[in-house]
């Protein structure tokens, strides 16, 4: 009996119970450990409840979250399709596209290529330069990339009308140029076409990179400024010569970099110089020769003319001595005669040496030219090679100048010493010829 109230004892002790559960008595023992194990079972049963609820619970979400799964594969399924579906319909659309675009996808690129084309023209024209902005249509249907709107390509076509049409017109229109010191001024300028802009003070040039005019600081040659300037002082229709640069700019650029006359005389050098001085003074020499002889003849002509000698030319000097000599023999008379037109004729034919000098200098000057030129050429190809050609210019132009002169000078040079020449022995055998007359009149007289 005392084991069994002991494991009563710790049974109660096992099951937990409180010190308030002390049992008096092994019957209200037996009636505790009887109401814990109800309390137990009741708990029990609670939790195996709330457990079989919530494993329910959760087999319920696994169905529905399955059911979602399934929906979802289903739906993707369909989309799968759809997109292949799609994609086979696109490339069905697109060779279809082509097919039907035939020529016209040709054409489209045609146009891109001449909107790309017509860009560069419009914004390098002079009409931009008076109505700034207008390739902005272009641009944007050079860039497209799918079909350009029947409005667009009317602009385009618009466009290009609107230039060829300009181009063939003067007009007149205030606008900022830059002159050549950077200053900036509102001048009136006159557009020739899409060739020349000018202003009162000569030839302007576009720069359609920065949109603006300048004034060039050199100016072409004075002829084509002052035609310049009779186009833009003309009156509305009226009719002016004028020079028109097709090349839009490109040859007045060459013209304004053409040396001038003075320019190109200086790039002979001290040579040139030398030269030009010989000849005008080769010049003058003659034209002075020229004078004098033509003088001389004049008054040769009167002389023979008179019955009276005079001594103001050489024929009146010559008869002079006749006149003097009258009662003297034949001989005598004819070395008086021959003493007479010796003194003449160095007067006659004074300078004509010198003349024929400076013609025959002249060129060998331009030849020395030549050559100091194309060593100074080779010093400058030992020195930088033969990359740079404008290095070796210099030298090239003042071989090329110089025989330029040389010639120059020479060839009317020539040409002079044989027309003074000529006339000198005209007037010599003039007096030659009065000699010989006055000898055979006085040997018929018997002296």
């Amino acid at each position: 009996m005392r084991k069994f109230i002991l494991a009563a004892a710790a049974l109660t002790v096992a099951l937990g119970a409180s010190p308030a559960l002390a049992v008096d008595s092994l019957d209200e023992l037996l009636q505790q450990v009887r109401e814990s194990r109800s309390q137990l079972s009741a708990e029990n049963q609670e939790r195996e409840r709330r457990f079989l609820q919530n494993r329910n619970e959760q087999r319920e979400l696994l169905n529905q979250a399955r059911q979602e799964l399934a929906a979802a594969e289903r739906r993707s399924d369909e989309l799968t399709n759809q997109f292949n579906a799609n994609e086979l319909e696109l490339a069905e659309l697109n060779d279809t596209l082509r097919t039907q675009l035939g020529n016209f996808g040709e054409l489209f690129g045609v146009v891109r290529q001449v909107s790309g084309d017509t860009v560069g023209l419009i914004r390098t024209s002079l009409v931009t330069a008076q109505d700034p902005n207008r390739e902005e249509l272009a641009e944007r249907l050079a860039k497209v990339r799918g079909v350009p709107s029947m409005e667009d390509l009317n602009a385009l076509r618009a466009l290009l009308t609107e230039e060829m049409v300009r181009s063939a017109k003067v007009a007149r229109f205030d606008a900022t140029v830059t002159k050549p010191d950077g200053t900036s001024a509102e001048e009136t300028v006159v557009r020739v076409g899409v060739f020349n802009l000018i202003s009162d003070n000569g030839f302007l040039n576009y720069i359609p990179e920065t949109q603006t005019i300048l004034e060039l600081a050199r100016q072409p040659q004075a002829r084509y400024v002052s035609m310049a300037q009779n186009l833009f002082e003309a009156s509305p229709n009226t009719t002016v010569a004028a020079a028109v640069d097709p090349g839009r700019g490109s040859l007045l650029a060459l013209l304004i970099q053409e040396p001038s006359l003075a320019e190109r005389t200086a790039q002979g050098g001290v040579v040139g110089y030398v030269i030009i001085a010989l000849g005008i003074v080769g010049l003058l020499i003659a034209l002075v020769r020229w004078i004098y002889l033509t003088t001389v003849g004049t008054k040769i002509r009167g002389q023979l003319k008179k019955e009276t000698a005079t001594e103001n030319n050489p024929l009146g000097r010559i008869l002079k001595v006749y006149e003097d000599n009258t009662d003297a023999d034949t001989e005598t008379l004819e070395l008086k005669l021959d003493e007479a037109i010796l003194r003449e004729v160095p007067k006659l034919e004074t300078w004509q040496g010198a003349i024929k000098v400076i013609a025959a200098v002249a060129p060998l000057l331009g030849l020395l030219g030549t050559v100091t030129g194309m060593i100074a050429t080779f010093q400058a190809i030992t020195l930088f090679g033969t990359g740079d050609p404008k290095l070796m210019a210099g030298g090239i132009s003042q071989a090329l100048v110089t025989t330029v002169l040389g010639l120059t000078v020479a060839i009317p040079l020539v040409l002079l010493h044989s027309v003074v020449a000529s006339r000198s022995k005209a007037l010599i055998e003039v007096l030659e010829e009065q000699s010989a007359g006055i000898i055979a009149k006085q040997s018929e007289a018997g002296r």
